[in-house]
């Protein structure tokens, strides 16, 4: 199967070889201003820019001194030589980005390897409409880099980039038809780019995997070139999907903020055209006038943020939310975005709850845990006194939960055919229900021995079996490509909602207070990851998702106790400090195994975290800003075998076990 695969990957790059000898032309680039001033006409600062040349390249001997091999690209890497973890955030004078694009809706199962591409595609196309070079394409060639590469199938990659020169966008389109567009590509070999461009497209000839090497500015590396009639190059770009649905290009590392997020620029805020922003003055320099496009609170590292909060009296949420102000943004906006940011996770894990498919898809063959174990967790309820069909999951949620049956051998209304009380004193919806006698349970052990053997027991911690219920839901929903919130990824989705929707469940008396404490105070976490670190697996394994959830969701919880903002940080340190080393080694390629059960531990881990900061007084010797580095230089010691690739000695092992061939794209 290799071979055959070796033999097609071949033939893919020699076409694309033979393409790009044919033409000459300047690559679409992306050009950073010096001023990031807006100029008046429509035209706003950090326009990219394509030149495009219909001059063949074979009118000109001398523009190629060689050709190169089939096996050559000249601008890749061997993957294991690429180390340079969050080189793209370096040139950041500070971490302060919209929340709301760190909380991004988009759609399951990978924020880099799906979601980041889908708008990669989408953007491409938009330059191409732009510069009225859409109607001369005649076909296209996209090459798949590293992680990409190595795991993208698993992560529906090929579908993500084809919807996305489509013109479809993550957060709108309808998850239902991804699976039966996807498959009218394939088979009629036809791509509407734009939603209205046809051209011809052939999945075996191209799309090209390079899961050996990696561009230079990061492992999730991708290349799109489109040709003319006669063969001519008529434009090409490479993205690089850096994490949480971010996607930046060479020239605009900086400003990726601003370009990938809000991709149609003509709308985005002028505050959101520029991201170097100079930062708080040191003690004793004379006060500097306020800069208009500068955030009021720029922060760039966890004490730079805590001194913020010492110095104007606020929380860090306070903090966090007049940035937003900045960036464009009403009272009545933030507040509704961010109501629709928990509506969505809310969504998300009511939909895992009460899936009626038994099984999640891919070749795994892994079965859905959600729903039986929400039913589990909701025996003995009293299901009548919240909804006639089924106890209510979402706080304030107007719509109405279908029903979730009983296991076998439990009453209709959820209760356990063991609870009397309700048969006799209750409704009488159980009148006449027999009380079945328990069945004796069996002892392992010599009962004669001096060390007696333990009866076997149920032990559940109500609160907290909801909380691991929740995150479950929440990937599983991911990893079935539905509706999600990356945050600050997908593959880490689970955990932030999860801990969010304990808080409202169990232990707030004002839940949209809770819900905007506690994402604005996640959401500054994640922008010190990001810059400091990273949010990508591709990059630092799985402590750059599952760890950095964790990290964020302790914080929020913490804050919403009311702890300090030094206790706050101090929780998300606990949060990322016990999450460091960790891998990602997705089984099969797929967003299932380890990466469901992590998130539910990481939801656990979370609210232990922001105990025990609570508990601390705020005495540690660890301090967020040390642990973050930690984790970059984690990260930069992580073999590539455990960052997104599906080639771990684990996996391998596993593989051999449950006769699961290893992942190798079918191209």
């Amino acid at each position: 199967m290799l071979a055959a695969t070796r033999l097609r990957l071949a033939h893919s790059r020699r076409v694309v070889a033979a393409h790009l000898l044919a033409t000459r032309c300047i690559p679409l680039r992306y050009v950073t201003p010096s001023s990031g001033r807006v100029s008046v006409g429509g035209k706003i600062a950090g326009t990219r820019h394509l030149t495009s040349s219909s001059a063949r390249r074979n009118d000109d001997p001398n523009a190629v001194s060689r050709r190169p091999s089939e096996d050559e690209d000249r601008d890749a890497i061997p993957a294991e030589e690429l180390n340079s973890v969050g080189a793209h955030e370096q040139q950041h004078e500070h971490a302060v980005i919209s929340a709301f694009d760190l909380f991004s809706i988009g759609v399951g199962p990978s924020s880099s390897h799906t979601v980041g591409p889908m708008r990669a595609g989408k953007i491409f196309i938009g330059d191409l409409e732009a510069l009225g070079l859409l109607e001369k394409v005649k076909t296209v060639k996209i090459t798949l880099y590293g992680s990409l590469a190595a795991t993208g199938k698993g992560h529906h990659t090929p579908q993500a980039i084809l919807l996305g020169l489509e013109g479809s966008d993550p957060e709108t389109i309808d998850t239902g038809t991804i699976p039966s567009r996807y498959a009218a590509i394939l088979e009629n070999k036809s791509l509407l780019l734009g939603g209205r461009h046809h051209i011809t497209y052939d999945m075996d000839r191209d799309m090209v995997w390079r899961w050996d090497q990696v561009l230079k500015t990061h492992p999730n590396g991708m290349r799109f070139s489109v040709f003319g009639e006669d063969g001519d190059l008529l434009a090409t770009n490479e993205y690089f999907s850096v994490g949480g649905g971010f996607v930046v290009n060479e020239k605009t590392k900086v400003d990726e903020n601003l370009f990938y997020k809000g991709v149609d620029k003509s709308i985005v805020h002028g505050a959101r055209l520029h991201q170097s922003h100079a930062s708080e003055p040191a003690p004793g320099d004379p006060p500097q006038a306020p800069d208009p496009i500068q955030p009021p609170y720029p922060f760039v590292s966890g004490d730079s943020l805590l001194a913020l909060t010492k110095k104007h009296n606020m929380t860090i949420a306070q903090i966090v939310y007049d940035n937003e102000l900045h960036f464009g943004y009403s009272h009545e906006d933030i507040h509704e975005k961010l109501m629709r940011i928990w509506s969505v996770m809310d969504d998300c894990i009511r939909t895992g709850v009460s899936s009626a498919e038994e099984k999640l898809p891919g070749r795994l063959g892994l079965r859905r845990r959600a729903p039986m174990l929400y039913r589990r967790l909701m025996r003995g309820f009293y299901p009548g006194l919240v909804s006639p069909n089924l106890p209510q999951v979402g706080a304030g949620d107007s719509m109405s939960a279908g029903r979730i049956d009983a296991p076998e051998g439990f009453g209709a209304n959820g209760s356990s055919s063991s609870w009397g009380a309700e048969s006799e004193y209750g409704n009488g919806s159980g009148a006449g229900r027999r009380i079945s006698a328990s069945r004796p349970t069996r002892v392992i052990g010599s009962l004669e021995h001096p060390v007696t053997p333990m009866h076997p027991r149920k032990t559940m911690i109500p609160a907290m079996d909801f909380l691991s219920c929740y995150a479950i839901a929440v990937n599983e929903v991911n990893a079935s490509g539905g509706r999600i919130v990356t945050s600050p990824t997908n593959g880490a989705a689970g955990v932030i909602p999860a801990v969010l929707k304990y808080i409202v469940e169990f232990i707030s008396d004002d839940p949209e207070r809770s819900v905007v404490t506690f994402l604005l105070t996640a959401a500054a976490i994640g922008m010190l990851f990001k810059r400091g670190s990273t949010i990508s697996a591709a990059e630092g394994g799985c402590q750059a998702e599952v760890g950095v959830a964790c990290s964020m969701a302790s914080a929020g919880f913490a804050a919403c106790m009311g702890a300090s903002p030094e206790t706050v940080l101090q929780a998300a340190e606990i949060g990322i400090e016990h999450n460091l080393g960790l891998t990602c080694d997705p089984i099969d390629g797929l967003v299932q195994v380890p990466c469901i059960e992590r998130n539910s531990l990481g939801a656990v881990k979370a609210v232990t975290a922001a105990q025990l900061s609570m508990a601390s007084q705020n005495v540690y010797s660890v301090t967020l800003d040390e642990a973050i580095e930690a984790m970059r230089l984690t990260a930069a010691d992580m073999s590539v075998k455990y960052k997104e690739t599906s080639l771990s000695v684990r996996l391998n092992t596993i593989a051999r076990t449950v006769k699961i061939p290893l992942t190798v794209p079918a191209c």
